[in-house]
């Protein structure tokens, strides 16, 4: 997808308004008619009293501050709070937007507004993508995102189901991918690098997707998966005039957003619905093995003898949490692994010292164990700092506050969306030195853990309270299994798409695509070389 699709960019609004001479003409009337500026940021209660707003940037009329977001939201917003401060209020065209960019107004939110800042705003491509909010991650806050988040805890991301099946499957995977890896090497063509993205991603899927769907083959090389659930991250960002201008929201279809949205949809509402047939067929038919029973074989069951939960599991239901589940998990853990490579590959100090670790610590043995990852030490510091640097998702998934209250002594009004900037957060000199490095040493002897998600708030890659990512345990042992088998069994040089035979270290790109999630722009090429023990 092209690079002008994604929200929020100022050049690109501006272009999709050139397509549209009248629109644009009306909004230039407007701005000549009144000031250029606003900076009215009072309110008043029903009492008639004057509330403090949290302080807001210079705002164009009608369009607000949507000019101001720039190509990468999440730098662009901590610029504006490193002026404005931690806790801004902007106008995104007809939307209020709360942008938090400080763990202590995170902890606040924690500790007393948690309820009130649980819910989700509505959007036009989560409403279109996932089933009208009947999945998880986009559900409004109450009793059926409860239960569902619950069926998902119990049945799927619990320390039992991680033990029978997450890590077998790993195991299984990670092995064929080392064995893929170690033929390629023996090949007489063994001087042809090795795509690590692209294997990073397929691998997170097989994981993924055994663990949800059970066992399934994917035609035409395996990354039809991969590319549609990106593709969703993409259009989940892309700027919809709906959604800050609602009486304009006819642009959106005029223009093809919605069209590529429900071509989307379709796409993978017929994947479902062949999974789903094929489930119910097998069930039905009696095959189903037990020990080997999956996510979406518990769901069909619930669906058939719902007495455990409190609403009617429908097919819809299904779909929606099931996507929840799939492309939460192979997009996030992908991002984050790819992440964790090319900070490695771009800093040979820290990978030669944690690949050292990791080898003492396996041995001679012939696998990796995830005992073994336990007693990695530093190894874990290497991970926790890429998550730091990169979070998965930079602007955590947008909030919205569901009654008015005070926070850090500001009124916020019922109706705002909230954006917590993690990545603005990981990187506040206030609590991190050196904040831009890749320096893995400063989590040794340091309590700091986003998995203490209601203790710690400096670090939040997988968000926070109530709707924290219920599969971040899971995710974060899916990164160590992976990346600590790749530094074990092999040496990793950088390809060079220039004259020399390998590239320097600090010519690796480190570009990124905002959507979603803040993936990797370019792929990450290297040679490996085999480790003997």
């Amino acid at each position: 997808m092209e690079m002008e699709n994604i929200f929020p960019v100022t050049k690109h609004l501006s272009q999709q308004l050139l397509q549209y001479p009248f629109f644009l003409s009306v909004i230039l009337l407007f701005l000549s008619l009144l000031l250029l500026f606003t900076s009215k940021n009072k309110s008043r209660s029903p009492h008639g009293e004057v509330l403090k707003l949290p302080p807001s940037p210079r705002r164009f009329p009608i369009i607000g501050n949507l000019h101001q977001l720039g190509r990468f939201p999440h730098h662009s917003l901590r610029a504006l709070s490193e002026k404005y401060g931690p806790i801004m209020l902007l106008h995104m065209g007809h939307s209020p937007t709360l942008v938090i960019s400080s763990a202590d107004l995170v902890k606040e939110i924690v500790k007393k507004h948690d309820v009130v800042f649980s819910n989700r705003p509505k959007s036009t491509a989560s409403d279109l993508l996932f089933y009208g909010g009947k999945d998880i991650a986009f559900a409004p806050y109450g009793t059926y995102w409860k239960q569902a988040r619950k069926i998902c805890i119990l049945h799927l991301l619990s320390p039992k189901r991680v033990q029978e099946s997450f890590l077998l499957v790993m195991k299984e995977e990670v092995s064929a991918l080392v064995d893929r890896i170690q033929k390629e090497i023996a090949s007489p063509e063994s001087g042809i690098s090795i795509n690590l993205s692209h294997v990073l991603r397929l691998t997170t899927k097989y994981m993924v997707t055994r663990c949800i769907l059970g066992r399934y083959e994917e035609q035409g090389g395996g990354s039809r998966l991969v590319e549609l659930g990106r593709r969703m991250m993409i259009q989940l960002r892309a700027f919809s005039f709906g959604d800050f201008f609602p009486s304009l929201k006819w642009l959106d279809r005029a223009r093809g957003y919605i069209g590529s949205l429900k071509s989307t949809s379709r796409e993978l509402d017929a994947f479902y619905n062949q999974v789903i047939e094929e489930h119910k067929a097998r069930m039905e038919s009696g095959g189903q093995i037990s020990n080997s029973i999956d996510f979406v074989d518990i769901l069909l069951q619930l669906q058939k003898d719902p007495s455990s939960i409190d609403f009617e599991l429908s097919d819809e239901h299904v779909k929606a949490i099931i996507q929840d589940m799939l492309f939460a998990g192979i997009d996030t853990t992908s991002t984050a692994t790819e992440w964790l490579v090319a900070e490695l590959l771009r800093n040979p100090r820290v990978m030669t010292k944690v690949q050292e670790e990791i080898r003492r610590v396996v041995g001679e043995k012939a696998t990796v164990d995830v005992e073994d990852i336990n007693r990695m030490d530093y190894f874990k510091c290497v991970v926790k700092e890429n998550l730091r640097l990169h979070p998965p998702v930079p602007l955590n998934v947008p909030r919205e506050t569901s009654e008015s209250l005070e926070i850090g002594g500001y009124h916020v009004p019922a109706k705002t969306s909230v954006l917590v900037n993690a990545w603005a957060i990981h990187r506040n000199p206030d609590f991190w030195e050196s904040p831009e490095e890749f320096i893995p040493e400063r989590f040794e002897n340091n309590s700091v853990d986003f998995i203490k998600s209601q203790e710690y708030f400096q670090l939040i890659p997988f968000g926070f309270g109530r709707r924290h990512c219920p599969g971040m345990t899971l995710g974060f042992l899916m990164i160590e299994y992976l990346v600590a088998n790749l530094l074990f069994w092999f040496d990793w040089k950088l390809h060079n798409t220039g004259d020399s035979d390998h590239a320097l270290p600090e010519d690796l790109d480190m570009s990124e695509v905002f959507a979603i999630t803040a993936f990797k722009k370019s792929p990450i090429h290297a040679f490996p070389k085999k480790y003997s023990p």
